[in-house]
């Protein structure tokens, strides 16, 4: 009888063990690992009058407006950046080159791109632009490996090496999909939310670090912004 009662309380303390062992378990697994700010800046307006606003969501854009982003990494966190034209090209648009993942994002460092205080132009070819964004604590390995197949491919294979990047991108959004952005929210700068800069005297000097949005996930992120290019 008594070893009955031992027995029961024995098994009754093994199993709130092993739940507040899976609590920690999964409490761990729910901590962002992923940690960064960053902006998708768009350029546009009569001349003169012309005004700088984040772009969060697909829009509409016309020939002659401007676009860059930014990136600045608070936690060792690898940023991609990939756009695909309206002609179905494919640029690596961050990082720079994939080897500047050999040594890591330097933390706290501004990312500016194009770098300086260049802007990309939308030129004449219109069309739907689409840009990937995708952050991970670690290298996604295949999708650079398909990515660097992409660059050194002959002009007439780049469309299928290209549909094998975006295929990846695709698979890797799968994979993830059980994984949660922990939080995605405007940076507040001197206790407001910058919405949109306007300069009709020096338009390039604004700071577009400023409309930054801050980005906290667990183990993957991923985000897919169309521009409707008129």
């Amino acid at each position: 009888m008594t070893f009955r009662k031992v027995s029961v309380f024995i098994g009754a303390a093994c199993a709130v063990i092993c739940m507040f062992s899976l609590c920690a378990a999964q409490d761990s697994t729910n901590q962002a690992n992923i940690k960064f700010k960053w902006v998708f800046a768009a350029r546009s307006g009569a001349q003169g009058e012309k005004s700088v606003s984040a772009v969060t969501r697909d829009t509409l854009l016309k020939s002659g407006d401007e676009i860059k982003l930014f990136v600045y990494v608070i936690q060792k966190t690898f940023v991609y950046i990939i756009h695909k034209s309206s002609n179905t090209d494919l640029n690596l648009v961050f990082p720079y080159s994939l080897e500047m993942f050999d040594s890591g994002l330097t933390v706290d460092e501004n990312y500016y791109i194009p770098k300086g205080r260049a802007w990309f132009t939308l030129d004449t070819i219109t069309g739907e632009e689409t840009f990937y964004i995708l952050a991970s604590p670690t290298r996604l390995i295949a999708l650079e490996h398909k990515l660097k197949d992409f660059i050194h491919a002959e002009n007439s294979q780049k469309v299928k090496a290209g549909d094998v990047v975006i295929k990846e991108i695709q698979d890797l959004k799968k994979q993830f999909r059980t994984f949660s952005t922990v939080a995605e929210r405007p940076v507040v700068i001197a206790g407001n939310v910058r919405g949109t800069l306007t300069d009709t005297m020096h338009p390039r000097r604004l700071d577009i670090a400023t409309l930054a949005t801050e980005i906290s996930a667990v183990n993957f992120y991923s985000k897919t912004i169309t521009i409707d290019h008129k």
